[in-house]
């Protein structure tokens, strides 16, 4: 059994137009999110603080956005149950990651929020990460390409906009 493109099955099978926009923009689509993934473990290879799991990770980051979270908050939010979450919570708890503080408003509820230890270890894997894709896009990309690459990330920032 040969293996064949499917973009170039899809562009020989398609004569109308209408068909052929769309299958090069699905292979576009394609493309992007196959990078984006790529890009983003490229990323965690570069640094990494520690070995946190996908869930983890979830947690700590929306931690950082919005400290002082309840448990059901979290799983709410992650879309998890939160006999799940809770699970997710004690390993980062019993790791020194993130800390519970009774809530003010209700004492019956635990608020989370990171540690300042976990907050540094944020900005130091961000810092380096950065740092790397930095050193990356000068050694790779003349300036002209610089300017290319700008100019597409405003583009697929637009990816990320609320419809009109």
């Amino acid at each position: 059994m040969s293996f064949q493109n499917p973009r170039f099955i899809l562009s020989t099978v398609h004569t109308d137009t209408t068909l052929a926009k769309d299958s090069a923009a699905h292979a576009l689509a394609v493309d992007l999110r196959m990078l984006a993934s790529q890009l983003r473990r490229r990323l965690r290879q570069e640094a990494s603080a520690a070995e946190w799991s996908e869930s983890q990770r979830a947690v700590l980051l929306r931690l950082e956005r919005h400290d002082g979270a309840s448990v059901t908050e979290l799983a709410q939010a992650e879309g998890v149950r939160s006999q799940s979450m809770g699970a997710t919570v004690a390993s980062l708890i019993e790791g020194g990651w993130i800390k519970g503080e009774p809530d003010p408003a209700d004492g019956r509820r635990t608020l989370l929020s990171l540690t300042p230890q976990t907050r540094k270890v944020l900005r130091q894997v961000r810092a380096a990460r950065e740092d790397w894709l930095q050193h990356a896009i000068e050694a790779r990309y003349s300036a002209a390409e610089q300017k290319q690459l700008a100019t597409a990330v405003a583009l697929l920032q637009r990816l990320l906009e609320p419809r009109a």
